[in-house]
């Protein structure tokens, strides 16, 4: 077995499966920066290394999968430049994550939310436990919005309307409905259960046809028509350049309750 530990991830590589295990516990699995990057790169070894047949992701500890991205670097944020790299580089990365060669699956126990839910659903499945909580809550935190390229995977995932009730409820969704509008793939019940089937379902397809299961991929994408990055370029700078958004921002990082202008 082959393992790396770098910017808080965790990739071990064994019998061609990659098992990349985000190692932030103690914040819930948040992500900084450097993490998302490193994501990529686990992605273009996975390209590139013919030897690995599946990537398995999975959150640190007990209580999360990922919880987004990390508040306290939304601090530096003063230009619409600084939102629009952002979300640049959210959209690089998850797309290098949907784009892998490889299958992909996402084994959730906890808070999967925000950015930790945008991973989730660039992957191909997603098995989750009954304590699974799945949900985009900006609406009640930061007020900032999900890039163009983000709310198209959702859409593709779980339908329109569901997106804009998922957004605009701002709930975590439980593993029950989850599995019911697509979120989850499979339920099962514990986290010793989870780390079981991940392991299951990838060594299944470790074995099976690689050109098959890169063709479905490939496919699927094809299908699945995207506005430009650009075309939603307005939609970010209106929000993260927002005495809202500095509001949203403050209150969670004093654990109080915001009071939204619409400004």
């Amino acid at each position: 077995m082959h393992q790396d530990v770098v910017e808080n991830l965790v990739f071990e590589i064994e019998g061609g499966i990659g098992r990349l295990t985000f190692n932030r516990p103690q914040a819930r699995n948040a992500f900084t920066f450097a993490m998302y990057e490193r994501l990529a790169e686990i992605c273009e070894q996975a390209n590139s290394d013919q030897t690995i047949k599946v990537l398995v992701l999975r959150g640190a500890g007990d209580k999360a999968f990922a919880s987004g991205t990390d508040i306290n670097q939304f601090r530096a944020f003063k230009t619409p430049q600084d939102a629009l790299d952002y979300e640049n580089r959210i959209d690089r990365v998850l797309t290098k994550l949907e784009q892998c060669r490889v299958p992909t699956i996402a084994a959730i126990n906890g808070f999967c939310t925000g950015g930790g839910a945008g991973i989730a659903a660039a992957c191909d499945l997603r098995i989750g436990t009954r304590s699974a909580q799945i949900g985009f809550p900006i609406g009640r935190t930061l007020g900032n919005c999900l890039s163009m390229s983000n709310v198209s995977r959702l859409t593709a995932l779980v339908g329109p309307a569901r997106v804009k009730d998922l957004i605009f409820t701002a709930r975590l969704v439980e593993a029950a409905e989850a599995a019911a509008i697509g979120l989850l793939t499979e339920v099962v019940d514990d986290l010793a259960a989870l780390d079981r089937r991940a392991d299951e379902v990838a060594r299944l397809l470790a074995g099976h046809a690689p050109l098959t299961l890169n063709a479905t991929k490939q496919a699927v994408a094809r299908l699945q028509k995207r506005l430009t990055r650009e075309e939603g370029e307005d939609l970010i700078v209106m929000c993260y350049m927002s005495e809202d958004f500095r509001e949203g921002l403050d209150a969670f990082l004093n654990k109080r309750a915001p009071q939204w202008r619409g400004r």
